[in-house]
């Protein structure tokens, strides 16, 4: 009896423990979700886990927005590039801004700032900050606001008080590592990267529990197989036109030496998120240094599409775009998670634009490559993506390796900022199509040696960028996109990069924003039917977003010219210096006569 009595005692404490975990397990990302699922919110980055940036909102429609007027705007008190987009949950909209990386929430009825956060950091930070001090956003959950600061320090503050939670430490700017990309919330835990490619900082993912900040785990993108959470037998690659294992020290065969300690591969794109596969999914940067004769080989994993198991990290699959990258196409571009048809077939897709001007469609849940095409036509550094192998086909006109250290490889295509950079496309359920901001901008490109110093530049390349020659004589497109063909469906040439994220709504639009400073909304089914323009204060390379409050639907983006395209300006560099700011200050020189700097949020809505 006493026997039976402790069995069924253990029973009743396992089944305790079951029923309690059960619904952790279960309801992990229940607030983040909850969110989510109002429309009147927006609640993540990117409106959603799968970054598709689209909201069921439809008050302003195609036939109304042109009526649009400003409702209310919000000055930060931060002349720098802002980047990303506030957040709005029940009301309430979390606000952030470039270094010093100010919090404010404000009541959205009154405009009423009810608090404000605003960090001690040290202005040495500023000096390691490779393409000027921007910051890409807040992430939400359980009544915590995440900020992950320049100086590294990840921060959950309340959401009510704006008082510190917890922080935690995530890098050493001594060595070059600082944090610009925005903390996002998948399950129960915050997922954070690493900046600093350009400071021979290795990179790496990594996730912290919501509750006390403590690490989780982290995964680097180069070196060991157990550094980077990596089986060797279980992780699949794209391997002979079939998915394969990586094998045994896949990273560590393809540097020379230790070069993959300072071999770059940050981390500070923007990540999504599928609950059905469990999986994270993000890009990895360039390779350490910019001068391809100092890293010999594929340099793996750097440039490369990942999926990993959020509760451990474990990689599930990883795709390498550019091995041995020559040019600087950092990788880190949003994976835009929709399930759509690919050359006929009902597939559950991932979608990204990488810089290196080719669109890649991969299955989400194995990691094959079902389409890889270029979406500007001006492409030329690459002819096309072997589909067998996965590899790019290098027209050695323009490879910066085979041409060698010193001499300058000239009419690159696109520049080192890539087709696109961090600018975030969309995805319309609607039209089908994927709306995507372009950079349309060619480069000379001259490798030299560089000896790496912890904490201090190791790019070792000059560059000089200008508008595609033999175009449209502007340096950007607008673009709707076939995934499912790898198809330019429609474009529209813009002056300046579009360096702006679009939103795309069920009123049948899409908005983005320009470097000289316009909000434009255009027809989903005919994106140069323009039926909104408007200047805001400054030039804009901030995301479009939309809210609903008291049954009325707001627009809003942040203005304030600055980021890799409008460092010249941000950063008060002399435009006559053609090769400063990593090229783009001679290439971009035209837009202070278009715009000047600022640091505001700027909200429209129809009027009364």
């Amino acid at each position: 009896m006493k026997f039976s009595r402790q069995i069924a005692g253990r029973l009743v404490r396992h089944i305790g423990v079951a029923m309690l975990a059960l619904p952790a397990l279960a309801l992990a990302n229940a607030d983040v979700e909850k969110n989510i699922a109002n429309s009147k919110n927006w609640a993540t980055q990117a409106g959603d886990m799968f970054n598709q940036r689209y909201s069921k909102l439809n008050q302003i429609t195609k036939s109304n927005v042109g009526k649009m007027q400003v409702a209310w705007t919000f000055s930060t008190g931060v002349l720098r590039g802002h980047e990303g987009s506030p957040l709005v949950v029940d009301g309430t909209m979390y606000l952030h801004s470039p270094f010093p990386n100010k919090v404010f929430a404000i009541d959205v009825e009154t405009q009423k700032i009810l608090w404000k956060y605003e960090p001690k950091q040290d202005q040495s930070v500023i000096a390691v900050m490779c393409c000027d001090t921007v910051n890409r956003g807040l992430a939400y959950a359980e009544g915590k606001v995440f900020l992950q600061q320049a100086d590294t320090t990840l921060v959950a503050l309340d959401g009510k008080t704006g008082k510190v939670v917890w922080t935690v430490k995530n890098g050493d700017p001594k060595l070059g590592a600082t944090n610009t990309n925005a903390p996002h919330v998948f399950k129960d835990k915050v997922i954070t990267g690493i900046s600093g490619g350009e400071f021979g900082v290795r990179g790496y993912l990594a996730a912290y529990n919501i509750k006390d900040g403590k690490l989780a785990w982290k995964g680097f993108s180069t070196g060991p197989d157990e550094e980077m959470l990596m089986d060797p037998a279980k992780t699949m690659t794209w391997t002979d036109g079939k998915m394969a294992p990586v094998g045994k020290d896949s990273s560590l065969k393809t540097w020379k030496g230790d070069q993959w300690k300072i071999g770059g591969g940050t981390t500070w794109g923007w990540y999504s998120y599928d609950k059905a596969t469990n999986a994270v999914y993000y890009g990895t940067g360039n390779p350490s240094t910019w001068n391809p004769a100092q890293r010999p080989g594929d340099n793996k994993w750097s440039m490369s599409i990942w999926s990993r198991d959020v509760d451990t990290g474990k990689v599930n699959w990883v795709y390498q775009m550019t091995p041995y990258d020559e040019w600087d196409f950092d990788g880190i571009n949003e994976m835009i998670l929709a399930d759509i048809n690919v050359k006929g077939k009902p597939t559950k897709a991932l979608v990204h634009f990488d810089r290196n001007g080719f669109a890649y469609t991969l299955d989400r849940v194995t990691g094959a490559l079902l389409v890889a095409e270029k979406y500007d036509p001006k492409v030329n550094w690459a002819t096309h993506v072997d589909m067998k192998t996965g590899r790019p086909q290098v027209v050695a006109k323009y490879s910066t390796a085979q041409n060698g250290a010193d001499v300058n490889t000239k009419g690159v295509c696109p520049a080192a900022l890539g087709s696109k950079d961090q600018q975030p496309a969309s995805y319309d359920p609607n039209t089908k199509l994927f709306y995507v901001p372009t950079n349309h901008v060619c480069m000379d490109y001259e490798p030299f040696k560089v000896e790496y110093t912890a904490g201090q530049p190791y790019v070792g390349a000059t560059l000089s960028m200008y508008p595609t020659p033999n175009s449209h004589g502007g340096m950007g497109n607008f673009i709707a996109w076939d995934a499912g063909t790898g198809k330019i469906v429609q474009t529209k040439a813009e002056k300046f990069s579009v360096w702006s994220g679009s939103l795309n709504t069920a009123g049948g639009i899409s908005c983005y924003g320009t470097l000289e400073g316009y909000l434009k909304c255009v027809d989903a089914k005919d994106i140069n039917k323009e039926l909104f323009k408007f200047k805001t204060p400054s030039g804009i390379i901030g995301n479009v977003f939309t809210y609903e409050h008291k049954g009325k639907q707001y627009i809003g983006v942040f203005s304030g010219i600055g980021g890799w395209a409008g460092i010249g300006m941000a950063a008060g560099i002399d435009p006559e210096k053609s090769t400063e700011g990593l090229g783009a200050v001679g290439g971009y020189k035209e837009l202070s006569q278009y715009t000047e700097l600022g640091g505001s949020l700027t909200v429209f809505a129809l009027p009364k």
